[in-house]
């Protein structure tokens, strides 16, 4: 998995929450946003500027985070991240510090890779789940799964049932379609003139 740094800078938690919604709102404004490490000891609560994310968030890869805090250092994966409903800005982030010794629970992308036989008598690959989700160490977690269609018929699908990746463990339901070979009207012809 690739690695992305981040700086932040840690921010006390008012105690009243009119006040913390003002600190908030302040932080937002002049461009940061506010951010809270899990997993630790005790929790962080800091400010990344909107930029330092964006690398991180608008793209379809998936990091390990270099969190540099006031420069201590730690190794996270992002979480959760709210938006703003209407303006699409980020709001605030939640990351999980990583702890090698502990299994972590990833959405990794599925890449499917093959020319399915479906297709070449006519159907259409369909991706029905982008990302899977996993349990393992995240040293294990690789930057994409690899699902292999080409044995996938006409009518056909791949469930997450039927899939297993060295050291993951899939926590999707099993009877959830990842990628399906959909017959389309010229197949449904083909067939039919076939019959």
């Amino acid at each position: 998995m690739k690695s992305i740094e981040i700086k932040g800078t840690e921010r006390t938690i008012a105690e009243r929450s009119s006040e913390q919604a003002r600190a908030l709102k302040a932080i937002r404004k002049n461009n940061g946003v506010p951010c809270v490490l899990y997993g630790g000891e005790k929790n962080i609560h800091f400010t990344v500027p909107a930029d330092g994310l964006r690398n991180l968030v608008y793209t379809p890869h998936i990091y390990v985070v270099d969190l540099d805090i006031d420069g201590k250092k730690v190794n996270a994966i992002m979480k959760d991240i709210q938006f703003h409903p209407v303006k699409d800005n980020i709001l605030h982030v939640d990351f999980y510090q990583i702890d090698e010794s502990k299994p972590i629970v990833m959405e990794v992308p599925v890449q499917l890779e093959g020319l399915a036989e479906g297709v070449k008598a006519g159907g259409k690959l369909a991706l029905q789940i982008r990302k899977l989700k996993v349990k393992a160490l995240f040293n294990v977690i690789p930057e994409r799964l690899i699902v292999n269609v080409s044995h996938l018929g006409l009518g056909k699908t791949i469930k997450v049932g039927e899939l297993n990746f060295e050291g993951l463990e899939l926590l999707n339901a099993k009877e959830a379609v990842v990628c399906a070979v959909k017959l389309t009207r010229a197949a449904r012809g083909a067939a039919a003139a076939q019959g």
